[in-house]
């Protein structure tokens, strides 16, 4: 089987991933692992790019295939990425799934949902993913070092949700949802852009931003071509 995208085991490094990408030298993994790893790549996808009723159907795809091996720890990392595409796309609320499964799920599942909510904790900094360390613990500007696309957002959301987004965390944090065609967060980045640039004074700017949300929500008004005369 092929390892998971960079992107996935930058927002997860748990010892469940490696579980999920079993090593392609190895044996033939059985099929609930081919399967669960699929599902949560195109649930993921599916999200990022604005399309809810495939990114549903797939996460209960995900979800039936792990909880056949009675494991709260692999079920647990599938509900904590499926959480962190929320914090990238500026969603911020409980994340339910993983709630259920926190008594059983292990130090570093429980740190990164902390993280996730804005409510981590700098003693756990070393239990998170190693791209996301360093902005936990308080240096927003290395979110430019994040190279994966999903962590970065990840990140600058927590900074967003903790006070600490500065306008090029935010510039940032777009032109990284614009570059991965990534719809749901890119338009969500561009409303905060848009809010604060209103809030500023600066009319002309946010209604460039408004112009450019139009676009990437397909709604920007397009030239017609004059209709043929009837004869």
């Amino acid at each position: 089987m092929k390892n998971y995208p960079v992107w996935m085991k930058s927002a997860l490094t748990f010892s469940a991933v490696w579980v999920l990408a079993a090593c392609s030298s190895g044996p033939k993994p059985p099929d609930w692992q081919v399967e669960a790893k699929g599902s949560m790549e195109r649930s993921v996808a599916a999200y990022m790019e604005g399309n809810s009723r495939v990114e549903t159907a797939e996460l209960r795809r995900a979800r039936s295939q792990l909880s056949r091996t009675g494991r709260p720890d692999l079920l647990a990392t599938a509900e904590l990425l499926h959480c962190a595409t929320r914090v990238a796309s500026l969603v911020f609320e409980p994340c339910a799934g993983f709630e259920s499964l926190r008594l059983d799920a292990n130090r570093a599942q429980q740190a990164y949902a902390d993280y996730l909510r804005g409510q981590g904790q700098l003693q756990d900094v070393g239990l998170l993913p190693e791209a996301q360390r360093a902005t936990a613990a308080g240096d927003a500007t290395a979110l430019k070092g994040i190279a994966d696309p999903l962590s970065q957002l990840v990140a600058a959301g927590v900074l967003l949700q903790t006070g600490k987004a500065s306008p090029p965390v935010i510039a940032q944090a777009i032109d990284t949802a614009s570059s991965q065609g990534w719809r749901r967060p890119l338009l969500a980045w561009l409303g905060v852009q848009a809010q604060r640039a209103e809030q500023g004074g600066d009319t002309e700017e946010a209604a460039r931003l408004r112009r450019r949300i139009a676009i990437a929500q397909g709604t920007a008004a397009s030239a017609k071509a004059p209709a043929k005369d009837e004869k």
